[in-house]
């Protein structure tokens, strides 16, 4: 296994069309392990500085303006990446600005809108949604910075879309030192309770301008007065958008079902077990993210470029990384998975193993599968991808339904693995059918 893995590192290397995903992917891991020590380090802050229940307001308020940002953004931070690529090959720099700054205003009007709405709503909001009046007043704080999440979800992304990686790294990191250094910060200064929500919010509204900054000053320097722009319609963009809006919704309702179907079922007690399988089972994902931000846009790029026959190479590339850099993970998971519960969580969680394993097997899929996702997006295919990703939601919440109230987190674990497993199974056909290749990756079927 080992000499294995040397080859594929040196096969890696010194493959020359691949470089610039892998180094990129270096990168955004590096940045994303940077992030999450940022996070880890706040964490422990707030919980032992200020209590259990500012983390829990923290996290709840973390959960809403995600959730905003979904419906602020309508699918934009995904076919951004798509449309800066396409117009930068087909056209020009001033006609991808032309296109990132419509797609910006669009998504700076709605937040707006939207956080109003928030903010005159918040009792509501507390009240009705939530069954926590009290939190009311930090609901509307919460709505006033909705545009603000809203910019750096987009703004991130769009960095990507001009292949600026190192930028891109550090807007992954931004957030979180932004956040720690207002913790310490507003600590010092400020005898309140509340500084860990002011440092969240302020984080998010100090990385959502500086990315607007970053992306005109990019821009600006690759502009010529002599390019040639082709103007796109507001219409068109959220022709484009709308499907990946869908897919985004649906993927927070596969990742949320489960939990909130053992919420409504089954003792708190067994939403812990799975929760913490959940967490061990998925821990990467964030490389499967910083490999997919690389080659999104280089999927853009070739396509619109006619490249198609680069283009599946780039792709079965990126799916043979993921598998080469998670199946190793994926394993040690199932060998040692009752360990690891036993020794890190306490004893009690080594009942949540049986889910554990098949949570491992259900992002074992993702891993051969390669970027379906992403694939489909930057093809032109998401709307095909989000009728896909609607049927696998449909099947994940129906299965809940049936198997939660009977077989606690085991159900909830079959729901998953069998929705992962029908978008990306679905997607590959189809993507066989549609170009006569396939993208995923599996030593033993290459072809």
């Amino acid at each position: 296994m080992i000499g294995t893995l040397r080859r594929e590192v040196l096969n890696f290397l010194s493959d020359q069309k691949f470089s610039e995903i892998l180094t990129g992917s270096a990168w955004a891991i590096s940045a994303r392990l940077l992030a999450a020590g940022f996070g880890l380090v706040s964490s422990i802050i707030i919980a032992r500085s200020y209590g259990a229940e500012v983390v829990g307001i923290v996290a709840l308020l973390s959960s809403f303006l995600q959730l905003a940002t979904i419906f602020t953004v309508l699918g934009t931070s995904t076919s951004i990446l798509r449309l800066i690529p396409e117009h930068l090959t087909k056209y020009s720099p001033t006609s991808a600005f032309k296109v990132y700054r419509k797609t910006l205003y669009m998504v700076i009007g709605i937040s707006l809108i939207t956080g109003t709405l928030c903010f005159f709503g918040s009792g509501l909001i507390a009240d009705r949604v939530f069954a926590k009046p009290q939190l009311s007043f930090y609901f509307a704080l919460a709505a006033v910075f909705v545009v603000f999440k809203s910019l750096m979800s987009l703004n991130t992304q769009a960095v990507r879309g001009l292949m600026l990686i190192r930028i891109f790294a550090l807007m992954l990191i931004l957030p979180q030192s932004f956040n720690l250094i207002f913790l310490i910060l507003f600590g010092i200064l400020l005898a309140s309770m509340n500084v860990p929500i002011y440092a969240m919010l302020g984080s998010f509204a100090f990385a959502g301008i500086l990315g607007w900054v970053i992306m005109e000053c990019a821009f600006k320097k690759r502009m010529q007065p002599q390019d040639s722009v082709q103007l796109m319609p507001t219409r068109e963009i959220f022709t484009i958008s709308l499907p990946m809006l869908m897919t985004a919704t649906m993927n927070f309702v596969i990742g949320e079902t489960g939990v909130i179907m053992l919420g409504m079922f089954r003792s708190e007690t067994e939403v812990g077990y799975y929760a913490i399988a959940v967490k061990l089972a998925t821990l990467t994902t964030f490389i499967l993210s910083a490999i997919n931000s690389m080659a999104a846009p280089k999927f853009s790029e070739l396509f619109h470029s006619g490249k198609i026959d680069e283009l599946f190479y780039i792709a079965k590339r990126s799916a043979k990384l993921i598998f080469w850099t998670t199946t190793p993970i994926l394993l040690g998971l199932v060998i040692f998975g009752k360990s690891v519960l036993s020794i890190i969580f306490g004893h009690e969680f080594v009942i949540a193993y049986p889910a554990l394993v098949l949570l491992v097997l259900g992002e074992f899929v993702n891993s051969i599968s390669g970027s379906t996702g992403y694939f489909m997006n930057m093809t032109g295919n998401q709307s095909v991808f989000r009728n896909i990703i609607i049927f696998a939601t449909i099947c994940n919440v129906t299965l809940n339904l049936f198997l939660v109230p009977s077989k606690g987190i085991l159900g909830a674990a079959i729901a998953a693995i069998t929705s992962v497993s029908i978008w990306n199974i679905t997607t590959l056909i189809y993507i066989k059918a549609k170009f006569g290749k396939t993208i995923g990756y599996f030593p033993l079927y290459e072809k």
